[in-house]
């Protein structure tokens, strides 16, 4: 049975989280007010803990009061890119992706029951199409969250995603079986193309990279529009394909 000390210890700690998670969440700085209101802790609890983060170098504080991510953040997670061998290889397969066919590349994983961008490179042209790196978004939007999912049955693709996340940003309502055959397509093609779920105008294609025991733990990207010339895309899935399958050859040793 944990003591007193320890289960003050442990609150302080999801204190900590929480706060950081809405600050990711938010993608901005909060005041004060809004950082005690979203994490419900304390008022004192609240300001003690942005004084050691801040001290820390973990958070910053504004001029005007409110509170963001500090310089040692960005080094953590600097260390993490540099050491994580799939995040640090797929880096470079993105630059390059980007840089033969000028359009946004990423690379997406799942994170809990939602999907999310770990890397990204936007095109150089003036009108890219992108997502915020770390956001979580509802894995039905996704070209990527057909592919993820292929190694889980019906029922736990059904017990993983909640209900209200079939429902698209435009309030469409994507249907449980049809989903479920877009993920059995995926799996069967190697890749998945999506054309207009999270945003009207945008297409999505992704390909598998693949662990050693062959499941999909991450994909490779395109967003790109709507209107991009079939041969292009052509181009470009080939590109994605290939590329992903040598990424996965590579995290599978």
């Amino acid at each position: 049975m944990a003591s007193s000390s320890e289960s003050t210890r442990a609150r302080g700690v999801d204190r900590v989280v929480a706060l950081l998670r809405q600050l990711h969440d938010a993608r901005r700085p909060l005041s004060m007010r809004e950082l005690i209101e979203s994490t419900g802790a304390p008022r004192s609890s609240v300001y003690e803990l942005v004084t050691i983060l801040t001290d820390a170098g973990w958070l910053e504080t504004r001029p005007d009061g409110s509170v963001f991510f500090g310089r040692e953040m960005h080094y953590y997670g600097a260390d993490y890119a540099v050491h994580n061998d799939l995040i640090s290889r797929a880096h470079q397969t993105i630059l390059s992706l980007v840089k033969v066919h000028d359009e946004t590349a990423q690379l997406c994983m799942l994170e809990g029951n939602k999907y999310t961008v770990v890397l990204s490179e936007n095109s150089a042209r003036p009108f890219n199409i992108s997502s915020d790196i770390g956001v979580r978004v509802p894995i039905p939007w996704t070209a990527t969250g057909r592919l993820l999912l292929a190694h889980l049955s019906a029922d736990e693709i059904r017990a993983l995603i909640p209900d209200e996340d079939f429902v698209l940003d435009n309030g469409t309502r994507i249907v449980f079986d049809d989903f479920l055959h877009d993920v059995e397509r995926a799996a069967q093609l190697g890749y998945c193309c999506t054309e207009g779920l999270s945003q009207t105008f945008r297409c999505c294609m992704a390909a598998p990279i693949r662990d050693r025991a062959g499941h999909a733990v991450a994909a490779l990207c395109f967003m790109t529009g709507r209107d991009t010339d079939p041969s292009k895309r052509a181009a470009m899935l080939d590109d994605l394909i290939r590329s992903a399958k040598a990424l996965s050859q590579t995290y599978a040793r």
